[in-house]
């Protein structure tokens, strides 16, 4: 009895192994001439078997059916998904089992898949729907979590989404994974433009070079995405109305790089944003000592200065900012701004005057100091212009301020606000 038992388990274990080989060659065949339907139906037919098949026939069974839910994925993120847990899973068979028969198939056709999402994604991004973006963008990095990038873009696109709980769970994510985004660029500058291009790679920047289209090829180091992402952390704990774990998340990701610029700025933001604006200052400033040319930080300074009240030191930033940088329009227009609005005070006064001999005498001397308000400001409001010539605020208060200093000009600024407006 004991011998005929064994025989009936040995029957029945083949009969199960050929009915499994018949279903995987029907599913072969099927997909070979495109016929999805019969291939699905064949699969499901081996699906119930497969934990009594080899490791060779389980890889072939999801290379299968990664092919059939990848072929009616459509729109649908889960077949996409699904689709692409059965290749990874074809794939880490083979790599436990030491086989390799589908692995590269299933590789290319996994990343065919992942492409087609981000193309997906990106029209997505372009026509503002932020939330399908980042749907497509979070189930490229679980496709292929080795590639955090795309975990980073679904945090940002979550955010234009204005879903702020699905971006704080990436960028959580991210922090945990330690992501730093710092990339070797690969850049020339277009002869044409002159502007500096990034490329994919070393070869394709190599060759745009040799064919003189571009010059100047670099190699750089892009900047890390830490301190933007710890500030995005505790922007969207802002918003929730959790100003100490914002505190504390910047205060977090400082423990690693106390003297990193980019947290400093992120911490000093999240101070401004609270309206504490004397702390933002006072890590302006140390931010500012670790990098005294940098002329962005030195106009930052400017800011924080003129909000706290104290224009004179606001004046002192801005053109430190100007030596280093001669053309930066926002300086030039914000030291003007502080310029002219000394001449409020002189107006109020001038409307309170008499007409005895004494008030028309302090008249013609408020008269002449606020004169000096308009030509000290102008120089300021004209470097603005020649690096922006467009700029119809500044055409306009220099309109304003030619004229009242008879500056024959003022016409000329007034074409110049005409054209900038379609005649109006």
């Amino acid at each position: 009895m004991k011998t005929k038992f064994i025989v009936v388990l040995f029957l029945a274990v083949s009969a199960i192994g050929f009915s499994q080989k018949q279903a995987l060659k029907a599913a072969a065949k099927a997909l070979k001439s495109g016929n999805m339907d019969v291939a699905s139906d064949a699969l499901k037919a081996a699906e119930g078997q497969l934990d009594m098949a080899d490791e060779k026939m389980k890889a072939q069974f999801y290379f299968f059916k990664g092919q059939v839910l990848a072929s009616s994925s459509g729109e649908s993120l889960e077949k996409v998904e699904a689709a692409a847990d059965a290749y990874n899973k074809s794939i880490e068979i083979e790599k436990t089992a030491g086989g390799s028969k589908y692995t590269a198939d299933a590789s290319q056709k996994l990343q065919l898949l992942r492409q087609a999402l981000i193309e997906n994604a990106i029209k997505d991004q372009n026509a503002k729907n932020y939330k399908g973006a980042a749907e497509k963008l979070y189930l490229g990095y679980k496709t292929n979590k080795a590639d955090t990038t795309y975990l980073y873009y679904a945090a940002g696109n979550s955010v234009n989404a204005k879903d702020y709980d699905k971006a704080l769970l990436y960028y959580k994510e991210l922090k945990e994974l330690n992501f730093s985004g710092i990339k070797t660029e690969f850049v020339a500058t277009d002869k044409a433009t002159g502007k500096v291009e990034p490329f994919d790679s070393k070869l394709i920047r190599d060759a745009s070079v040799k064919s003189g289209s571009y010059i100047k090829p670099e190699t750089r180091t892009s900047e890390s995405k830490k301190g933007e992402i710890a500030k995005n952390i505790a922007l969207i704990y802002m918003s929730q109305g959790k100003d100490e774990e914002a505190v504390a998340a910047i205060s977090d990701a400082k423990k690693e790089n106390p003297n990193d610029a980019a947290l400093m700025q992120a911490e000093a933001d999240v101070y401004y944003k609270l309206g504490n604006i004397a702390k933002y200052k006072e890590i302006m400033e140390q931010i500012v000592a670790n990098d005294p040319e940098n002329p962005d930080l030195l106009y930052n300074l400017g800011v924080s200065a003129s909000r706290l009240g104290d224009n004179d030191q606001a004046l002192g930033y801005y053109k430190k900012a100007l030596e280093l940088k001669p053309d930066y329009t926002a300086a030039q227009i914000n030291i003007a701004s502080i310029i002219l609005g000394g001449e409020t005070k002189i107006v109020d006064e001038m409307n309170g005057l008499g007409t005895s001999s004494k008030d028309n005498k302090r008249y013609e001397e408020l008269k002449v100091e606020r004169q000096n308000i308009y030509k000290n400001a102008v120089p300021y409001l004209e470097g603005a212009l020649k690096s922006k010539p467009d700029n119809v605020e500044a055409i306009r208060t220099l309109m304003n301020i030619y004229y009242q200093l008879d500056n024959p000009k003022a016409d000329e600024m007034k074409s110049k606000l005409k054209a900038l407006e379609g005649g109006n």
